[in-house]
């Protein structure tokens, strides 16, 4: 900037510029001007006068080019050529009938803004050239955009859909076909790196995609991106084809260059619209029908299930969760479109900024499936039912393992919110669905039916070498170490104990959950190349210091709350006071414990329960469960109360420990006040007593079963984690920690919830770790939400419904004998058709045809025949050159202007989001 200002980059800049008010002299180029700034690095004075000569997109061969610039010997010209074309100013081809190489000084976008960025080593040493291809992307298509017609008219890129969407369609014609454009290129193609990809790490906002190889180059293209150094390597026919494919299993959306007319194309793209700019194109100014495919997605709401998976890959927000059944009048939820310019006039109050955010919203304001809606692993329940009933039952446990990786686990132990707000319910009873994820999962156990999912990889030629370190193997590192592999990772998971599992393993009894179920599903995780280290304590037998010096690069931290509170009464410490954890734990290694004496369990929840079952197993003759709340109101499960009151333990609700009596240093009774309030008026936890009221039992035993807590030792010794409370200070969307390279995880960051909640805070670390360690990738810009709302409950039509009532598991025989063994049987198969039949179909997917772009990945990821593309738009493929966008975009948007009806300004798409006031 403090250099003095170059004229002939100033007239070279507006010469290949499309912005609209420099090339109409309205503006004039400056040194802030990005065509400026942008190749102030990349192009001499000297070489701003060669290409001037040369002309926007008009070839020259290198003896034309020499005619016109006698002042260099051939030498010195071929060499500010190859410097140029080195740089990504100017490229080349050999389109002529001689087949002569010719020379061409491109448009900046598609051009030289994206060459500029192919070459890491012109890119590293000059990054302004990522902004630079940022801008001119953007700037001269913001007041133009909404006036081009279908098919792009030689604007930017057009998306060319899934080919296994349209191959048996007769419909589609060859420009639609991936496949025509590889024939028609006879075998000249290259890999070579996306510079979209590359310009926003520039500026922090890559995707974590490795940039390398999504860019498939083309004929003549394919020989200039491998010559002149833009990282290209040359490839075949079937490697191309393959680079597709895992394109498409990514969520990449297909497109090739427009610019050219429909017989040239230098281009197939694999886009992630995170950071895609022809996308953003789109996307940014709501104007799909610029860039979009000849089709558009239709969902039969027959078929469908709700799963989400189209939802989750569809790249413009299309495609969202509604609901299938009708309202309480009979009429059909009535869903809103996305606004064209065709409908409406234009401005930028219609932009969409935050597309990247926006199109990943889940769910519709009016909702969709309660199950989906209440599992925080968001699992696709209507889906993988629907697949049980029809015997699916491998894609079934496949589908579940897309979002939880412990589904027999959680088969065993989960607390089933998705039953909770099952719309059965309202009727009669909610389905058993988590005896039917039991059924289903269960094939996990044995070796021959073990679903082992595929990786799917953002990178081309193998996984990721980045060293990342899981701490503790309970639901939360398991379920981050999984979708860690799953992107081609290797991650390392420690464990100072000598299962994995955490608190699933010696926290659930072994009569709740056999422990062969964790070690079965674990060792999915072995097999996708995770290294599990038991009976190593990170910051004890290795510190976080020592992981660094060995190349670790990030830190999930999930320890879980594996120690237990006390109640702060007197003779708390006397012999015979046993946390409940403890007691567990000891069991779940040794099933020979035993209790001597009568036992008193104070808590109310799950664990307490588990706690009196186990002790009455342990030998105490008479065990007693005592809790601050009623039996009412127990905060553990009404079938878990009603198995421990049937094994013989005696409920006591309403009392709260007063004191613990001791003889001797041992228990030998306990004292309990009444309890007259749990919560506040505000839902908050605030006891009270009376303690006039009191009541005595004589024991040997007292187990605090009243809640756990961290036990951290001397892991973050050396690292200032910032703490708020008993919690470590993080992100809510990313876990981040105040030490960047540290996430924090599961129960030991938000308290003691369940496995479920856990799985899903996982998953969330493993995308964040994924982010991280990919230098220069944003955190957040593009994550899934996790956005739903279930539909109301109360205003809706069920016509008809399977009168089969809800099934119950058996039990195996014991003859009345407690057993440390699972005795709960599996639903049979017949069971599990009669309880699937049960189920609503309350939820569907909508698609919004205004914003569809027509790239058909929801095809690809619908396993129910229910979306599928069919040729709307055929204008669409209609491929004009750049040259002629005039000629068509002025006409369109003149017809655009006389024929749409005055349309009174609409709140935009998005005000219905909860607002910061409404959380709050």
């Amino acid at each position: 900037m403090n250099a003095p200002f170059r004229e002939p980059l100033a007239r070279f800049s507006k010469a290949v510029t499309d912005r609209k008010n420099i090339k109409l002299g309205i503006e004039k180029i400056t040194k802030e001007s990005p065509e400026y700034w942008g190749l102030y690095n990349l192009i001499t004075d000297e070489q701003c006068e060669i290409a001037l000569k040369l002309e926007k997109r008009k070839p020259k061969t290198f003896e034309q080019i020499a005619a016109l610039c006698p002042e260099y010997t051939k030498e010195e010209l071929q060499k500010q050529l190859d410097e140029m074309s080195y740089n990504g100013v100017i490229e080349w081809n050999y389109e002529n009938e001689k087949h002569e190489k010719q020379y061409v000084l491109p448009m900046y976008v598609p051009g030289s803004a994206e060459f500029g960025n192919m070459n890491h080593k012109v890119l590293e040493e000059h990054p302004e050239a990522g902004a630079f291809f940022e801008r001119m992307s953007r700037i001269p298509l913001e007041g133009l955009t909404h006036m081009v017609p279908m098919g792009g008219a030689g604007v930017g890129m057009h998306v060319i859909p899934v080919e296994k969407a349209i191959d048996m369609k007769g419909e589609a014609i060859n420009l639609e076909k991936i496949s025509y454009w590889l024939d028609y290129y006879e075998g000249k193609y290259a890999a070579s790196p996306c510079s979209c990809r590359r310009s926003r790490k520039t500026f922090e906002q890559g995707c974590a995609d490795d940039p390398e190889g999504w860019c498939i180059a083309i004929g003549d293209m394919a020989d200039y991106v491998v010559e002149t150094q833009k990282d290209g390597r040359y490839i075949t026919k079937e490697e191309a084809l393959e680079i597709f494919k895992q394109a498409e299993d990514n969520g990449f959306v297909h497109q090739i260059t427009n610019i050219d007319g429909e017989h040239k194309i230098f281009a197939i793209c694999n886009c992630n619209v995170n950071v895609c700019y022809a996308l953003r194109t789109s996307q940014l100014f709501n104007t799909p029908n610029m860039s979009r495919s000849a089709y558009v997605a239709h969902v039969d709401k027959d078929n469908c299930v709700a799963c989400g998976r189209c939802v989750e890959v569809c790249p413009s927000g299309a495609a969202t969760l509604g609901q299938k059944l009708c309202k309480k009048d009979g009429s059909e939820v009535l869903y809103p479109k996305m606004p064209l310019p065709t409908e409406k006039a234009w401005s930028q109050d219609m932009w969409t900024e935050d597309y990247r955010d926006i199109n990943r919203i889940n769910t519709h304001k009016t909702g969709t499936a309660p199950c989906k809606t209440a599992c925080p692993a968001h699992i696709p329940v209507q889906g993988y039912l629907k697949m049980a009933a029809q015997g699916r039952y491998e894609e079934a446990l496949a589908l579940i393992k897309k979002y939880n990786p412990l589904p027999a686990v959680c088969g065993y132990v989960c607390n089933r919110r998705c039953e909770d707000a099952c719309t059965r319910g309202t009727i009669d009873q909610a389905l058993a669905i988590d005896e039917v994820k039991k059924f289903v999962a269960v094939r996990d156990l044995k070796a021959e039916t073990r679903y082992i999912p595929e990786k799917v990889i953002p990178k081309i030629g193998g996984g990721f070498d980045e060293k990342v370190a899981i701490i503790g193997a309970g639901p939360a590192g398991i379920s981050c170490a999984y979708y860690l592999a799953l992107k081609g990772y290797k991650p390392t998971l420690f464990d100072k104990n000598k299962k994995p599992g955490g608190m699933v393993t010696y926290g659930i009894p072994s009569f709740v959950m056999e422990k062969d179920v964790v070690e079965a599903e674990v060792d999915v995780l072995r097999e996708l190349g995770v290294d599990i280290r038991l009976g190593v304590e990170v910051g004890k037998d290795i510190t976080l210091k020592q992981l660094r010096e060995q190349g670790y690069k990030a830190f999930y931290i999930a320890i879980g709350c594996q120690g237990g509170r006390g109640v702060n009464v007197p003779g708390e410490d006397a012999e015979g006071v046993i946390k409940g954890v403890d007691i567990l734990h000891a069991v779940i290694d040794d099933e020979s414990y035993k209790l001597n004496g009568d036992t008193v369990v104070i808590g109310g929840g799950n664990v307490a329960i588990d706690v009196s079952r186990t002790a009455i197993r342990c030998g105490s003759p008479k065990v007693t469960q005592v809790s601050l709340e009623t039996r009412d109101i127990m905060p553990a499960l009404p079938e878990e109360i009603e198995i421990a009151e049937s094994e013989g333990i005696e409920l006591r609700g309403g009392w709260g420990p007063k004191e613990i009596l001791t003889e001797n240093g041992k228990v030998k009774g306990i004292i309990f006040k009444k309890c007259t309030q749990v919560k506040d008026a505000d839902g908050r936890f605030n006891p009270q007593y009376d303690e006039n009221e009191t009541m005595e039992i004589a024991c040997s035993n007292v187990i605090l079963s009243v809640g756990q807590a961290t036990i951290w030792g001397d892991l973050l010794k050396d690292d200032a984690v910032e703490f708020k409370g008993p919690a470590p200070v993080a992100d809510k969307v990313t876990f981040q920690t105040t030490v960047p390279d540290i996430f924090v995880g599961g129960d030991m960051f938000y308290g003691p919830r369940f496995a479920i909640d856990a799985i899903a805070c996982g998953r969330e670390g493993a995308e964040s770790i994924h982010r991280f360690v990919q230098p220069h990738s944003s955190l957040t810009i593009g994550r899934d939400p996790n956005f739903f709302i279930e539909l109301d409950k109360d205003d809706i039509l069920v016509r008809d419904y399977d009168h089969v009532g809800r099934q119950q598991p058996g039990f195996k025989n014991t003859d009345g004998k407690l057993t440390f063994r699972d005795t709960k049987l599996v639903f049979t198969e017949e069971q599990v058709k009669k309880e699937t039949s049960r189920c609503l179909s309350c939820g569907a997917s909508i698609v919004d045809p205004n914003k569809c772009v027509g790239c058909g990945l929801c095809t690809t990821r619908c396993e129910f025949d229910a979306i599928k593309l069919t040729r709307d738009n055929p204008d669409a493929s209609t491929m004009r050159t750049a040259e002629e966008k005039l000629k068509y975009i002025l006409p369109n948007g003149a017809k655009q202007f006389f024929s749409r009806p005055f349309v009174k300004k609409t709140p935009k798409e998005t005000a219905w989001l909860p607002k910061e006031d409404d959380k709050k």
